[in-house]
């Protein structure tokens, strides 16, 4: 790897506290920038000018890249030339006044609370379903991200009071709470399944959900698992860990949650993270006018 790179790469994980997922993210970028400097037959970071970045960005349009992945590259180049820069390893940042795509809003895609009723009657009584049933209940009642709930460990759940300690993408830890369905499910599967999981290994083990081989479940482990409930719930076709999470937010916000406390809970650093979910909240209140107003 890259001097530079690396020494970046140190800064990121060892200044900003970033989640392993968004390292790997941020080498990716350079990296990828790097072969396409090679490519022009441009050796020397200090050589790379506006224009260079200009190029790139071109070639990445024209190679079909979505406005959301432009932006995040161009993120990531700007983090590094601004790391370079305060080092004094290069001059001028070659990033500056290079102005991001405008991207369209995406649409949230979310479950209803009926069919996120349903899908939480999925899974059964055996020691795979009630593991599942606390994924399942963890996930809705606490709105977390995958790389969230496979790195939480038994620790940073206390059923006495209520919540989970989540440490997020930032490295910023926050507390949730948890409703009683979720503590209900989650206290059957640490007292009474997890053990048997564990098998006949370490009692040491301190990842909170475990896969048939006593370790830590997978992001892989995950989405199988998502995928096995939402076809039984016919929700095939609109079901994700991060749909799943959106449902969270949006039945909060349609409930009356405050924006702030959403971007607490979800551990959004920026608040235009979390104003999405208003623009179903809006809508729903639309829709609920036009049915219920008698000169709608």
């Amino acid at each position: 790897m890259d001097k530079n790179l690396l020494d970046f790469m140190s800064y990121l994980e060892g200044k900003k506290k970033l989640s392993q997922n968004s390292l790997t993210a941020y080498r990716r970028d350079v990296e990828e920038f790097f072969t396409f400097l090679k490519e022009k037959g441009t050796g020397d970071i200090c050589e790379v000018s506006n224009t260079d970045v200009i190029s790139y960005l071109l070639k990445l349009k024209n190679e079909g890249k979505s406005g959301s992945t432009v932006n995040r590259k161009i993120a990531s180049l700007r983090s590094f030339f601004r790391f370079l820069l305060e080092k004094g390893i290069i001059e001028e940042n070659p990033t500056l006044h290079i102005r991001s795509p405008k991207i369209e809003r995406r649409v949230v895609e979310y479950l209803t609370i009926e069919e996120v009723e349903r899908l939480l009657k999925q899974p059964d009584t055996s020691i795979k379903g009630l593991r599942d049933q606390a994924i399942l209940e963890l996930l809705y009642a606490a709105g977390i991200r995958v790389s969230e709930i496979t790195g939480t460990n038994v620790e940073d759940i206390n059923l006495r009071i209520g919540f989970i300690t989540c440490t997020g993408e930032h490295g910023k830890a926050r507390i949730i709470p948890l409703g009683r369905p979720a503590r209900q499910a989650l206290e059957t599967y640490i007292y009474e399944v997890r053990p048997k999981f564990l098998r006949n290994k370490s009692q040491e083990e301190t990842a909170l959900f475990l896969n048939y081989y006593g370790e830590r479940m997978t992001r892989q482990g995950l989405w199988k698992l998502m995928k096995e409930y939402a076809k039984s719930a016919d929700l095939e076709h609109k079901l994700t860990p991060q749909i799943l999470r959106n449902s969270f937010a949006v039945h909060m916000i349609q409930n009356g949650a405050d924006l702030k406390s959403l971007q607490d809970l979800l551990g959004h650093e920026d608040i235009t993270a979390t104003q999405i979910y208003l623009s179903v909240a809006k809508n729903h209140i639309k829709d609920v006018y036009d049915r219920t107003h008698p000169r709608a």
